[in-house]
């Protein structure tokens, strides 16, 4: 049964690296089709730059769950997942409460879904 926390995991490590793209790579694009309504239009050249340094913290993120799941000692996966997991939450419910609820659904959610399968499951 721990395949469903590794696929959980596998499927936040995935939004992540696609965020990672988009506010790095595609901010000016895919970024206004994402944030249409939240921000103007206007804003999104001069924070091209900001964007980016998020981008680099998502793969950062991303870059710690994907090394939970190729780790072969199974109490170290199982640490470093929780950790990163816990850190995905953290940024979740924190962008929920200061930018958009929606965001908690998005980002957070999936996350504590994958923690308590983690926790629950193990990572055998």
């Amino acid at each position: 049964m721990e395949i469903i926390a590794k696929i959980l995991i596998g499927l936040v490590a995935l939004e992540h690296l696609y965020i990672l793209y988009m506010e790095m790579f595609a901010w000016e694009t895919l970024g206004k089709k994402t944030f249409k309504g939240s921000l103007k239009e206007e804003l999104f050249k001069p924070t091209k730059g900001l964007a980016a340094n998020q981008g680099l913290y998502n793969g950062f993120l991303s870059a710690g769950l994907i090394w939970s799941l190729i780790i072969t000692s199974t109490s170290w996966a199982e640490n470093v997942a929780i950790f990163f997991l816990s850190c995905v939450i953290v940024a979740g419910i924190f962008g929920a409460i200061t930018a958009s609820p929606k965001i908690f659904f998005v980002q957070a959610l999936p996350a504590i879904l994958a923690l308590i399968a983690t926790l629950y499951f193990g990572l055998n």
